[in-house]
């Protein structure tokens, strides 16, 4: 029973649950853009990006996501986190820069927000080094 009780406690720990949920977020698009999402062709023009690099892209940009979703989950490096911030705050702001209404952008608050808080909690880095 003593397995089971440490594992309650890691469910319940609020930096595990950012963890899963920054993985999810990270892991579901990543597989959407190795998987060359067309809906997302227009938030690349948006960036000034044509369809045919976009399609170059995606796979690229899905393979860091994979790899950021499992970083955050096993070994939540603040670098890893601030490029999901960063990374996460970007792509929801594209939506309204490619004409969608604002709401697409607010909707994904917890696509930068979590990497965001749990940044927070670990503590925000003082020098590169970190």
């Amino acid at each position: 029973m003593k397995n089971l009780k440490e594992l309650k406690g890691h469910v319940a720990d609020p930096q595990w649950i950012l963890r899963l949920g920054i993985f999810g977020t990270f892991l579901g698009h990543g597989i959407f853009a190795l998987q060359i999402k067309k809906n997302w062709i227009p938030y690349f023009a948006a960036a000034g990006i044509g369809e045919t690099t976009a399609q170059t892209l995606m796979p690229i940009i899905g393979a860091m996501d994979v790899a950021v979703a499992f970083v955050v989950l096993f070994y939540p490096l603040k670098f890893a986190l601030a490029w999901a911030f960063l990374w996460g705050f970007t792509t929801a702001l594209i939506r309204p820069l490619s004409g969608e209404p604002i709401w697409d952008f607010v909707e994904r608050w917890a696509n930068w927000a979590a990497p965001l808080a749990l940044l927070a909690l670990q503590g925000f880095p003082k020098k590169m080094k970190e």
